[in-house]
Formats: C-alpha cells, sequence, structure tokens
C-alpha cells in the first residue's frame, strides 16, 4: 500500500472497516466480502498490519472467523485490542467474542 495514493481495493477496505459501529466486530473475510473481495480475508489483514500509527480507521473491531483476536495472546497490541473492545461493550467469553451477539450485521 503507498502512503499517499492507496488502490480503489485498499480504498473499499479502509471505508467498510470504518462503518463498523462502536460495539460491534467484523472478520477478515466478512470485510473482504463486504468490500467485494470475497477470499481475500488475509488481504484485509494486510491493510490493517501497514495502517500508520494513530490511524482513525477502527481497526479493533476486525477479528478471525472463531471470534478471536488474531494477535499472540500475551501480546501488547493483543491486550490493546482486548481494551478497546471492551470499552465499547463487547464483553468476551473466555477468549473468544460471541459472534450471534456482536458480528456486524449491515443493514442493507
Amino acid at each position: 500500500m503507498t502512503q499517499n495514493h492507496p488502490s480503489s481495493e485498499q480504498q473499499r477496505i479502509l471505508q467498510t472497516i470504518h462503518a463498523i459501529p462502536i460495539g460491534q466486530v467484523a472478520t477478515y473475510g466478512l470485510i473482504a466480502k463486504l468490500s467485494g473481495l470475497p477470499g481475500k480475508a488475509r488481504y484485509v489483514g494486510y491493510i490493517l498490519k501497514s495502517l500508520p500509527e494513530g490511524s482513525s480507521i477502527p481497526w479493533h473491531r476486525v477479528i478471525n472467523a472463531q471470534g478471536k483476536i488474531s494477535f499472540p495472546e500475551h501480546s501488547e497490541v493483543y491486550r490493546e485490542q482486548k481494551q478497546r473492545l471492551l470499552a465499547e461493550d463487547v464483553i468476551f467469553k473466555g477468549h473468544k467474542i460471541p459472534l450471534k451477539q456482536y458480528l456486524w450485521k449491515q443493514s442493507s
């Protein structure tokens, strides 16, 4: 991703992530599908990994298909993501987020 000129695919992914409401989460695969890129969940992860520090994109609302945070459990970024989600009233059951309750259901 070039810093100044994201591709149209990258822009669609970022716009989709930006639209996830507070208190809800989306999986990498759901973001890819809603961005018109089905099957490109790993690409969504790549885009998120490339975000500049201090980005306003709510990256913390994107989790894996099992309802888990993808970072290693004892890492600083895992703790940061979990804290941000808890602050938005997303409740964890063990290490998982109940997707039936918190998965973003985009109204069309």
